[in-house]
C-alpha cells in the first residue's frame, strides 16, 4: 500500500505574530488566542488538546484529552489516575500540551510538569458532570484489556441500578491533574512556511523570556 502525499500543501496567511504585539505573560496570550478560537474560530471543541507522556515502556505517547481551565498556575485536565497516562506521569510529570487550531492556522506547545490537582476541585469538578460520565468514570479501568464491548455495558448497567437515586461519589483514583509550564511556543503560520514562531521560557527567578525561533 503507498500513497503519495507530496501535493498536499496550502498557504497560511490568516495572521501575523510579533514580538511588539504580545504580552509578557504567555498564559495572557494563550487567554486571548482561547477567546478569538472559542469565537471565531470555527472549530467544535477548542479545549481539545494533545497530551504526550513518556510511557512506562520509554514510548512517548500522545493522546488527545479536554483542557477543564486554565490560569496563571497552568492548565488543568481530568483523568483516571491508574490509567496509562496516570501511571507515566507518576513515573515522569515531565509532559506536553499541544494545541491545533487549524482554523486560524495556529499552533501552541507547553511543557510543563504535572501534579495532581486539589482534591476538593476534583471533587467539584466531578460533581458537575452528567451522572453517565460519573459512572463511565467509575466502571471503565481505564486502559486496561477488557473481554469485550458487552462486558463493560453490563457493568455499566449493574452500576445504574446500584446508584439509582443516590449521589455518586468521585472515585479516589480518578481527578485532575495541573500542568505547570516552563515553557510556551506560539506557532502561527505565515506564506511560504516562512512561519511565525514565539517562545517564552520560564527563568529561574520565574520571569517569562520570549525568543523568536527560525520557522
Amino acid at each position: 500500500m503507498q500513497k503519495d502525499l507530496s501535493n498536499y500543501r496550502r498557504s497560511y496567511e490568516k495572521g501575523e505574530l510579533l514580538e511588539g504585539n504580545v504580552p509578557e505573560n504567555p498564559l495572557e496570550l494563550f487567554q486571548k488566542w482561547f477567546y478569538e478560537i472559542e469565537h471565531f474560530g470555527g472549530v467544535d471543541e477548542p479545549n481539545a488538546m494533545t497530551v504526550s507522556t513518556i510511557g512506562l515502556d520509554g514510548f512517548p505517547k500522545n493522546r488527545v484529552v479536554l483542557l477543564k481551565k486554565f490560569s496563571y498556575e497552568g492548565f488543568y485536565f481530568y483523568t483516571n489516575y491508574e490509567s496509562e497516562k496516570g501511571k507515566a506521569i507518576a513515573q515522569n510529570p515531565h509532559v506536553c500540551l499541544s494545541f491545533f487550531w487549524h482554523g486560524m492556522e495556529r499552533q501552541i506547545i507547553i511543557k510543563g510538569l504535572a501534579e495532581k490537582a486539589p482534591a476538593n476541585l476534583s471533587d467539584g469538578y466531578f460533581e458537575s458532570r452528567p451522572d453517565g460520565s460519573k459512572l463511565g468514570a467509575i466502571v471503565s479501568n481505564q486502559s486496561q484489556v477488557i473481554g469485550s464491548r458487552e462486558e463493560l455495558e453490563a457493568k455499566l448497567k449493574q452500576l445504574e441500578a446500584s446508584y439509582l437515586g443516590k449521589e455518586i461519589p468521585r472515585p479516589s483514583y480518578w481527578g485532575g491533574y495541573l500542568v505547570r509550564p516552563v515553557s510556551i511556543e506560539f506557532w502561527q503560520g505565515r506564506p511560504n512556511r516562512l512561519h511565525d514562531r514565539l517562545r517564552y521560557t520560564l527563568d529561574d527567578e520565574y520571569n517569562w523570556i520570549i525568543h523568536r525561533l527560525a520557522p
